[in-house]
């Protein structure tokens, strides 16, 4: 039996902040349910206070650990946090892996942290359009940080990253050509770099190498210069510096004017997203349509600006 839903009654829970709302929501927006733009629209004055703060890195480093590191001092200090883990699709059951739930059980019945899993399906451009929905819901329902972890390396991770007010690249020391194949592009995304597992042997020579190669990259006068934190979830050090970046890089950022540059990025990705989406969601003979043209432009049967005229003519 379907439940009918009464989305006057998920508001006002999403409002005084009941799990239970806040999770029926989000699952409403990553099943696509009609009742989503009006929710979204109805929540859009509870919004924009929420600081946003993704952590990627390869397989391994240490992410989930350090989400709940970063969870238990926030928490200290009072807040309300929210925690989307951005996981791949299980083969067997098609839904979000939940490790990171299993390595955060210390906050699962904390009524003030909000942990939701969200499967990739595959689908980049669903996940760009449900990540930054979501985050408006744990925004209204009064996080006001949400931490948003990837699952490692690759084009979804910088695409989840782009919806962040802060990114934290994280690495570990002993983790060999991953770490050498993370680093190649690690400055170009990371806003603060963060050595995981600093209770290890080579944490220490991690930080000074990554030191050097951010002295090294060419900046203009005034630009943010990435920190490069060490962080112990075992041991407990560190969390503060990594928080006390995260801090320093927003004041930068709202003193030169980048928090509205970026943030506007943000909100326009957000909308070209949810235009693509439209367009693919009402292109003649539906997705099947898109896939039969993709097929002929490969095959060489037609060019690819005839078969983007047959779904937008004109």
């Amino acid at each position: 039996m379907v439940t009918e839903v009464d989305p006057d009654v998920l508001l006002a829970g999403v409002r005084a902040a009941r799990p239970r709302a806040v999770g029926r929501v989000i699952s409403l927006i990553e099943s696509s349910s009609p009742l989503v733009p009006s929710i979204v629209a109805a929540l859009a004055a509870d919004t924009g206070r929420a600081l946003v703060v993704g952590l990627t890195g390869a397989p391994g480093v240490g992410k989930s650990s350090a989400v709940g590191a970063l969870v238990a001092r926030l928490r200290g200090r009072g807040e309300r946090v929210g925690v989307l883990a951005v996981d791949p699709t299980s083969p067997f059951s098609g839904g979000a892996v939940l490790g990171d739930r299993v390595r955060m059980q210390e906050h699962a019945l904390d009524a003030g942290v909000h942990i939701r899993s969200m499967a990739t399906r595959g689908e980049l451009g669903g996940l760009a359009v449900a990540v930054p929905a979501a985050l408006r819901v744990l925004d209204a329902a009064g996080c006001e940080t949400t931490l948003v972890e990837t699952v490692g390396v690759g084009q979804s991770e910088v695409a989840v990253a782009a919806t962040a007010d802060v990114t934290l690249v994280l690495l570990a020391p002993g983790a060999g050509d991953e770490v050498q194949l993370a680093k190649a592009g690690v400055l170009e995304v990371a806003d603060v770099l963060v050595v995981t597992k600093a209770d290890r042997d080579g944490a220490d020579g991690l930080a000074r190498e990554l030191r050097a190669m951010v002295a090294h990259g060419h900046r203009e006068p005034g630009e943010w210069v990435p920190p490069v934190v060490q962080l112990s979830s075992v041991e407990g050090t560190g969390v503060d510096d990594v928080l006390a970046a995260v801090a320093a890089f927003a004041e930068h950022q709202r003193r030169t004017g980048g928090w509205g540059v970026r943030r506007t990025r943000r909100a326009r990705g957000e909308v070209e997203q949810l235009v693509l989406a439209q367009v693919r969601a009402s292109a003649p003979g539906g997705p099947g349509e898109l896939d039969r043209l993709a097929g002929e432009v490969a095959a060489g049967r037609l060019d690819p600006y005839a078969a983007a005229r047959t779904i937008l003519p004109g």
